[in-house]
């Protein structure tokens, strides 16, 4: 019996609506501790911006996962056909599903202390590499088909600070980095789904709507920013998203199936080959393009080269 859909429906929705929620609150929370965007050289705004978004993501990625734990453990409701599957997969991947939220913790920490305090290149790179070894011991690795356990860990770290730093680089307009991460996350989770990797979907449409909830508030106009933390966490998700997946299987043997995650996050990506030059966004703004206009032809791009990695 397939995994069903009104669980899938329940963890974006209940994401979504989490993070819709505490955001206000998470608002007031950075009003009264000083952790906002304050005016200055570059920047659009005239008055200080909270940098609540990254907390509100990951109370919406966090608060619907321990509910469902919890209605799961005590049986208070029942999905016949997704109970056992669940069981099951929380048995056979609950260590790697641990270590990917403790990680998710790690890196909006991270990211919380590089906006509260501005932190050293150096430090903050040690941080980052320090949670992706974690992430890489509990068994959430690239192979890329290689027998080789260092190799493994060496490509699997390289590929989590390249997306998180992706991530945090395009974290330059209103909108844009968490626009790029839901939309990541929505196709991964779809690929995942068809192929009945149900955690694997469910994690990643609990991320896609947690982004979803927030981009009402920062999109088009920004009552609040992401700040580091939550441009850390969606980073580190999509790049944990684009590990996860068997995209080769002997079932659905793709020939080029290493190019999947390489579609989904090629805007990302690309934006990180070309920042030491010039930003991709930023390109089009001096085109003449409006602020909101370059993040929706952005959008627009990835939601294209996803569907790329569908066909």
């Amino acid at each position: 019996m397939s995994f069903p859909f009104n669980v899938y429906l329940l963890a974006f929705v209940s994401a979504a609506l989490t993070t819709a929620l505490t955001l206000p609150l998470w608002r007031a929370w950075c009003r009264r501790t000083g952790l906002v965007d304050d005016p200055g050289h570059r920047k659009i705004h005239h008055t200080p911006v909270p940098l609540a978004g990254g907390l509100a993501v990951l109370t919406g990625l966090i608060v619907p996962l321990l509910g469902g734990a919890l209605v799961l453990g005590l049986k208070l409701a029942t999905f016949p056909s997704a109970d056992f599957a669940l069981s099951h997969g929380l048995e056979r991947r609950g260590v790697e599903l641990a270590a990917i939220l403790l990680g998710a913790v790690g890196m909006t920490f991270l990211g919380w202390l590089d906006d509260k305090h501005e932190l050293r290149p150096a430090l903050k790179f040690i941080g980052q590499f320090l949670i992706a070894l974690v992430v890489a011991a509990a068994g959430v690795r690239v192979t890329l088909f290689v027998p080789s356990v260092v190799f493994s860990y060496a490509v699997t770290i390289f590929w989590i600070l390249t997306v998180t730093n992706a991530f945090n680089f395009m974290d330059n307009m209103n909108g844009l980095c968490a626009g790029l991460g839901a939309i990541g996350a929505w196709y991964f989770g779809v690929l995942a789904a068809v192929d009945g990797q149900y955690l694997v979907a469910l994690l990643a449409l609990l991320t896609c709507g947690a982004l979803l909830g927030f981009l009402p508030f920062n999109f088009p106009k920004a009552t609040t920013f992401l700040g580091d933390a939550g441009s850390h966490l969606t980073g580190y998700l999509l790049a944990v998203l684009a590990i996860l997946p068997h995209f080769y299987t002997p079932e659905n043997p793709r020939t080029l199936a290493v190019l999947t995650p390489l579609l989904i996050l090629a805007v990302p990506l690309g934006d990180l080959t070309w920042v030491v030059i010039l930003r991709f966004s930023h390109r089009l703004v001096r085109r003449g393009m409006s602020n909101h206009r370059a993040v929706l032809i952005i959008w627009l791009i990835a939601v294209a080269l996803g569907a790329l990695a569908l066909i």
